[in-house]
């Protein structure tokens, strides 16, 4: 069994379907999923080795697992979109009578909400499920067992804040922000090298878990080529809560040390970063690459400041909650969209044309 990983701070979305829930606040995401849904299925449809579907212990189950599956409703459409593409498959070639039957694993961190997941289960849906706790860093599942794994928009986040930029006499102490965004060479090494390990984890693991020609699809943030760590308007955005938790500090609303003492777990990689990882992992093959290119919406209008806050408060709320308590959290997000609106105003904005996510599709050969 492979050492897990554990995530230091169970990083999890804002459960439930209230207001400030990720239920009602992954539109962004859901945006992103649409967009490359024909590919997924395209790339499925031509990449599935029927032959290894089953055998004599599993009775032709089909077994899928999405990493990282949050609370729906997102990563129901994205196993729709498997499941259906799969079907397709077998009745293309001729073997509608040997349709599987398939499972689906939807799996999290342990503090996910997957209560919240349960109940909004699709009723019609073609599939048996089951979730699957824990992170996805690590083994998880059975070596062999798996035909399918998917994961959107979840492999940016890492397994922890690396130590380094934790510690108030190390040359990596990232005072006064949250990520890599304007701060020292050390602090973006620090972020680099805890990236580059955990994404290493994480496919050594489905190296294990996938069976024989099983596939993997991801999609996550990528920045261009070329262009830094910090360059990345993913980042910016979110370095915003920085200076709303700086002006509370001069204020005395919050210590000063607290502020310095908090960092997000999350880096936006480049495309040939993750696949440089995929190449040196034994019995992996990439047989898709896509970069996916779109335009970001301008905050040019009150409605779109408060869209980017509630996204943003959604995936950071728990850590920020945790950090400094819920009583000031109201206040915290009331500051930042003001913060983001005077940023959405600054060059650092006006400068950004295009956004990237990454699409994978990553095949287990034969050992």
């Amino acid at each position: 069994m492979m050492k897990r990983e554990v995530m230091e701070d169970s990083i999890t979305m804002n459960g439930g379907d209230g207001p400030n829930s990720y239920t009602q606040n992954s539109k962004f995401q859901r945006a992103a999923s649409d967009q490359v849904k024909v590919l997924l299925s395209n790339t499925i449809q031509e990449k599935l080795t029927i032959e290894n579907t089953s055998n004599a212990t599993n009775q032709q189950v089909f077994k899928i697992v999405d990493l990282g599956c949050s609370v729906g409703p997102n990563t129901f459409a994205c196993v729709q979109t498997v499941v259906e593409a799969v079907e397709h498959t077998f009745k293309t070639l001729g073997l509608e009578s040997e349709l599987p039957e398939f499972q689906v694993f939807f799996n999290d961190n342990v503090n996910n909400d997957f209560n919240t997941l349960f109940k909004a289960l699709p009723l019609d849906r073609q599939y048996m499920a089951a979730g699957v706790p824990g992170s996805f860093h690590g083994q998880l599942f059975p070596k062999d067992s798996l035909n399918f794994m998917h994961s959107a928009f979840a492999l940016h986040w890492l397994t922890k804040v690396p130590e380094e930029v934790t510690k108030e006499n190390s040359p990596a102490w990232n005072k006064g922000r949250i990520t890599y965004v304007g701060s020292s060479h050390e602090v973006l090494q620090a972020y680099t090298e805890q990236f580059l390990k955990d994404i290493k984890a994480f496919f050594s693991a489905r190296a294990v878990e996938l069976i024989n020609h099983g596939l993997l699809a991801i999609l996550m943030p990528c920045r261009p080529e070329g262009t830094l760590p910090s360059d990345s308007i993913v980042m910016h955005i979110l370095e915003v809560l920085a200076f709303a938790l700086t002006d509370m500090a001069k204020e005395g609303l919050i210590s000063e040390a607290l502020v310095d003492s908090i960092n997000l777990p999350i880096f936006i990689p480049s495309a040939t970063e993750v696949k440089k990882v995929i190449s040196n992992i034994e019995n992996l093959t990439i047989e898709r690459s896509e970069k996916i290119y779109y335009l970001p919406k301008k905050l040019s209008t009150p409605e779109d400041v408060r869209f980017c806050t509630v996204h943003v408060r959604a995936v950071t709320e728990g850590i920020l909650c945790k950090h400094f308590g819920p009583e000031l959290i109201d206040e915290i997000f009331e500051r930042y969209s003001k913060k983001i609106e005077e940023f959405s105003k600054t060059l650092d904005y006006a400068h950004v044309e295009k956004m990237e996510n990454l699409f994978l599709l990553v095949k287990r050969n034969a050992i």
